[in-house]
């Protein structure tokens, strides 16, 4: 029989970092979609209509013409805000209109139409 002799083999020592390695970064999910922009259009600006007349004590002044709310049959009242002045507030108006005022929607001042430009103050002094 034959003797076997185990050799002892010698191996370094592992060695060892001094320095942890950093850790793995960590999934970053991506921010979300933005939400879509819904866009409003502004609301539209009144059209202002003042009138600068005494129309008698008991009276009131009416307003026809063409252009949205407005007709040339029938008149809308004016709202009397003070002593000889009168106002109403046209929503909507997106173009020039032309008017006219009336004394109890009955009576036509006189002279031409008036004209509004939109989302603006007209004053005017109508005769009668």
């Amino acid at each position: 029989m034959k003797k076997t002799t185990k050799t002892k083999t010698s191996r370094a020592p592992a060695i060892t970092p001094a320095i942890a390695p950093a850790p793995a970064p960590e999934a970053v999910s991506p921010p979300p979609a933005p939400k879509p922009v819904k866009v409003v259009a502004p609301p539209p600006v009144a059209t202002v209509i003042t009138a600068k007349v005494d129309v008698g004590f008991g009276n009131w002044l009416a307003l026809r013409g063409e252009g949205p709310g407005l007709s040339w049959e029938k008149g809308i009242p004016l709202e009397n805000i003070g002593s000889g002045e009168w106002t109403v507030s046209l929503p909507g108006i997106e173009r020039p209109v032309a008017f006219k005022l009336l004394i109890n929607d009955l009576t036509w001042s006189s002279g031409e139409n008036f004209t509004a430009a939109p989302g603006g103050t007209t004053a005017v002094a109508p005769a009668f």
